[in-house]
């Protein structure tokens, strides 16, 4: 990379970082909002952003300021949406900066919609305080204050899978399936503490992540194996290793810390999805039903863009795809011409080839990509639609269309037709004339 390249990647990851460093604003993440949040007896404002979020960075030194101002009385935090996905997730987070309440009902913030300057933000806090001051006054308890922060789903003990020395090998190190396996001792207060806590997140996490326990005090092959030295210890086997390699779990003890966690971890092994060609209905429908989003693109005719240039465009596509992964997107792409049908439904044809569209086939509506077909273009376009912005608009006929059942391609370079030449040069003239 050259200096110059290095020295603004640099500089913009020190301006991500610095963010909110060194002020009154707490940094929060998935480990430690559920203590300081939702178990916390103070009221909350939290702002959800995106580092790259001009409206952040021009909220960032109100947000500051309001912090400082009210340091003692009501607690101000922040949340890197961006990074931290399933929190903003968790909250319905679709646009930034997005601020909540988070007053005596924990499980129900309020979205603040008022001024974005400090003396606005100070106002708000110190009346939500009030109110919530008023509340409590009058007997009502808050929701917070010590609960899960689970799903809901009443947790169920045996969600938690008991395992041995003998049975590890087997269910953890030769599975394919993610797993969180605890280290226990039952002489251990803190492994009691988190016991209730461990159950409720295997309940929640059931089908995507198995959770663990190994009694540590007996079954000390695998706990030596793995360095147990203290209890509980919580260690995270990636689906599929079978060196047997382990990672620490660093997150919260609460349920909520520990999906949110492993949730994270799930979305980061989600493979590339594929860039499929619509051959067939049964193609589009793969990709498309039943998906937040289905990425359709409509590329050149192979004899104005030969392989390699699309196989360029395709690639480019896989790397977007894989930088929307967590998203189980669906992606296809149809040649120019050959799905006129789709091409009509999502309004493709006068801007040109390349063309893209995003389709939420669960309303049956459609945003087309305006800008450059290129991979920045198209992420900042995606990017968007996954927050909630950008113009939509009602695919045609309100379902999608029909697909032209044809072989897919061969991969190979585009020939014109050229008609076979006629030889004339054995048929007689006078032939001919007696024809006609």
């Amino acid at each position: 990379m050259e200096p110059l390249r290095v020295g603004i990647f640099l500089l913009s990851v020190a301006l991500v970082s610095c963010m909110y460093a060194g002020s009154d604003v707490v940094e929060l993440t998935p480990s430690n909002f559920d203590k300081l949040v939702l178990q916390g007896d103070e009221l909350w404002m939290v702002e959800f952003y995106a580092p790259w979020c001009g409206h952040c960075q021009q909220l960032t030194p109100e947000w500051k300021k309001a912090a400082t101002a009210l340091k003692g009385v009501v607690k101000v935090g922040a949340v890197d949406a961006d990074q931290h996905r399933s929190l903003g997730g968790q909250y319905g987070v679709q646009g930034f900066p997005t601020i909540k309440v988070f007053g005596l009902d924990k499980k129900k913030p309020t979205d603040y919609q008022g001024a974005r300057q400090a003396s606005g933000i100070v106002d708000a806090a110190l009346s939500a305080a009030s109110s919530m001051a008023k509340q409590k006054l009058s007997g009502k308890k808050g929701s917070g204050g010590g609960g899960s922060g689970g799903s809901g789903k009443q947790a169920d003990p045996a969600d938690v899978i008991e395992l041995t020395d003998s049975n590890f090998q087997e269910k953890v190190l030769n599975s394919d399936d993610i797993w969180l396996v605890e280290f226990f001792a039952p002489w251990c207060g803190h492994c009691k503490n988190l016991a209730p806590q461990w159950a409720q997140a295997a309940t929640d996490l059931k089908g995507k992540v198995k959770l663990g326990a190994l009694d540590a005090t007996i079954h000390t092959v695998m706990a030596s194996r793995y360095g147990v030295r203290g209890y509980p210890t919580i260690k995270y086997f990636p689906g599929g290793k079978k060196d047997g390699e382990a990672q620490e779990y660093d997150g919260g003890r609460t349920a909520s810390d520990i999906v949110n966690w492993a949730s994270q971890k799930v979305a980061e092994n989600v493979p590339p999805p594929d860039v499929n060609e619509v051959t067939s209905d049964k193609v589009l429908a793969d990709n498309c039903d039943d998906r937040q989003l289905c990425i359709v693109s409509i590329l050149p005719h192979i004899l104005d863009c030969q392989s390699k240039c699309r196989n360029d465009y395709i690639n480019m596509l896989k790397t977007v795809g894989e930088y929307f992964k967590s998203k189980m997107w669906g992606w296809v792409w149809a040649e120019a011409g050959a799905q006129m049908k789709l091409e009509e439904s999502l309004g493709i044809g006068g801007f040109g080839y390349p063309a893209l569209a995003a389709i939420n086939s669960r309303k049956m509506k459609y945003a087309l990509l305006r800008g450059p077909f290129e991979e920045k273009g198209i992420k900042e376009f995606l990017r968007d639609l996954s927050y909630g912005r950008g113009s939509t608009a009602p695919i045609k006929g309100e379902k999608l269309p029909s697909v032209e059942t044809r072989d897919p391609w061969d991969g190979k370079d585009g020939e014109l037709y050229v008609e076979e030449d006629i030889d004339l040069s054995d048929v007689e003239l006078d032939d001919l004339k007696d024809e006609l």
